[in-house]
């Protein structure tokens, strides 16, 4: 069972598109239980209620990811040691890109977002951005989910009526330029996605995947983990079947909870040494 050590007792969560740090309260009950402090920092500017960014979504249309990434930079190096950092969907996304910045005693992404250097994006991704992608103009917007797009998406595990009061209570616009961002990587030289997937002196990283998932089908997990196969940093792939991409709601999320806590508590105590001294402390 994971529990504090003298070297990791602080867990990170970040969360993704469509989502606040509202969708981390089970995750933070069950670890706070075991003794871990737990922090859900939202993306800059988005530290309010769900309902709130509803009725003014200008801090989400206002989303960069390098703006995300150097906000949670900032967290991370003001604690007194490195963090578990985990990340679910986009924010599973940045958590790489933190990582990439030699933060971190281990990662987890939880059916992550790919950085740059996944060249083919699954069919199901795409339906499930399509209230981004469909026109253009949504770069510059923060565009609504609906709950039939929250139950393709989302809820497509669980009863209509299940998915629709989990909407109610976590979904928030997307930020459409962070989106196009994460689609259009590879085009972009300069892209803000880039990591450097070969070096080895980076903490050990977990990537996770749903066997049902629409958003980050387990074959795009997959190709995710396989990007740093070159690198000799511990590098882990766990699918759970049947898992939808509702991590934070869906029934039995208690078991990728616990494995991902476990998992990187051990893999921080075994071979995080070097990252554990080295990396940036107040």
């Amino acid at each position: 069972m994971g529990v504090p050590t003298g070297r990791v007792d602080t867990v990170v969560l970040i969360h993704g598109l469509w989502m606040t740090s509202r969708s981390w309260e089970h995750w933070v009950d069950r670890y706070a239980a075991r003794g871990f402090k737990v922090l859900t920092p939202a993306w800059p500017g988005m530290d309010v209620d769900v309902e709130r960014l509803r009725e003014d979504p200008t801090p989400i249309a206002a989303q960069r990811i390098a703006g995300i990434v150097d906000h949670y930079t900032a967290i991370i190096r003001g604690l007194p040691r490195p963090p578990i950092i985990m990340g679910h969907s986009f924010g599973g996304l940045i958590a790489q890109l933190l990582r990439d910045r030699g933060l971190g005693a281990a990662v987890v992404g939880l059916h992550p977002a790919p950085v740059k250097g996944v060249l083919k994006l699954p069919l199901s991704t795409l339906r499930s951005g399509f209230a981004v992608l469909r026109n253009p103009a949504n770069r510059h917007r923060a565009v609504p989910f609906t709950r039939e797009d929250f139950r393709y998406a989302f809820g497509n595990t669980i009863s209509p009526e299940y998915s629709d009061a989990s909407w109610e209570r976590y979904a928030v616009p997307a930020a459409g330029h962070v989106f196009f961002e994460g689609a259009f990587a590879n085009l972009d030289p300069n892209s803000a996605t880039a990591v450097d997937t070969k070096r080895a002196d980076r903490a050990p990283l977990l990537v996770t995947a749903g066997g049902e998932d629409h958003v980050v089908p387990a074959s795009l997990a997959s190709s995710v983990a396989n990007l740093y196969r070159g690198s000799t940093a511990v590098i882990s792939y766990r699918e759970f079947p049947g898992r939808s991409h509702f991590v934070g709601g869906e029934p039995g999320w208690e078991e990728e909870a616990d494995f991902a806590l476990e998992w990187a508590v051990e893999a921080a105590n075994e071979y995080s040494p070097t990252v554990v001294s080295t990396a940036p402390r107040r």
